[in-house]
């Protein structure tokens, strides 16, 4: 699944109109071989029924799309951003997303999935939705280009990085300087939290905070939050 980011970067200098990379001083880019994490969490999305997903994914019952409204408002994103949705899936906070940046903001809808992004670019054109973008990226890389959004948003999908440290460096890559990384994923507490999630999520919290803390990003404190999430948990942070 693994391609050449030059090809993707030449293409979208040509779109986009990248600006360079980051400057001397920054954190290290991730190691050139970083071990899986998580080796196989991926194998479902190799080549994903998506009507499946959609009533998986797309369900009142699932308490981030439930409250997806509210998660997005607590972002707090400006009119005219620009924002990736990063493991986008079946686009159920893309078209959200692309509601709170406006016509002059663009989504990227980012995901190793082709039939995912196929959905997604099949509903924009039914929708009339002209501010999405459909990003394929890699198992260790976002695939987006330097300075190219504002924020990032990672919903029930950092679990599923294989490659954690090359992740963040390449979303910290893209990211314009004080842009902000979300985080959206299952509380994981031992005694508490079901098998299903203490089999499948790897780390909790605090881990989630330490790895991303220490890939150059800076904890913040939440907006005011009015989504009230209970089995899962809401972090912001800003490129240092």
């Amino acid at each position: 699944m693994r391609r050449s980011l030059l090809l993707v970067h030449a293409a979208w200098a040509l779109t986009v109109g990248c600006e360079s990379p980051q400057p001397a001083g920054q954190p290290a880019s991730a190691p050139a071989h970083e071990t899986s994490v998580a080796p196989g969490i991926n194998e479902p999305y190799q080549a994903p029924d998506v009507d499946s997903f959609v009533a998986r994914f797309e369900t009142e019952s699932r308490e981030v799309y439930a409250k997806r409204r509210q998660i997005v408002a607590d972002m707090r994103l400006s009119p005219g951003s620009a924002v990736a949705d990063i493991g986008a899936g079946t686009g159920a906070f893309t078209f959200v997303l692309a509601e709170a940046v406006g016509t002059s903001g663009r989504v990227y809808a980012v995901d190793i999935a082709a039939p995912f992004l196929d959905h997604i670019r099949t509903r924009a054109a039914e929708q009339g939705v002209d501010n999405v973008v459909t990003v394929r990226c890699e198992e260790d890389s976002v695939g987006l280009p330097p300075r190219s959004i504002d924020a990032a948003f990672v919903c029930d999908t950092y679990h599923h990085f294989e490659y954690p440290q090359s992740s963040l460096a390449s979303i910290r890559d893209a990211l314009r300087p004080g842009g902000e990384l979300f985080i959206v994923d299952f509380e994981r507490i031992e005694g508490r939290s079901s098998d299903w999630i203490l089999n499948h999520v790897r780390c909790g919290k605090e881990t989630v905070i330490q790895e991303v803390t220490s890939a150059g990003f800076e904890l913040l404190p939440p907006a005011a939050q009015t989504a009230e999430l209970k089995e899962n948990y809401f972090l912001r942070f800003r490129k240092r």
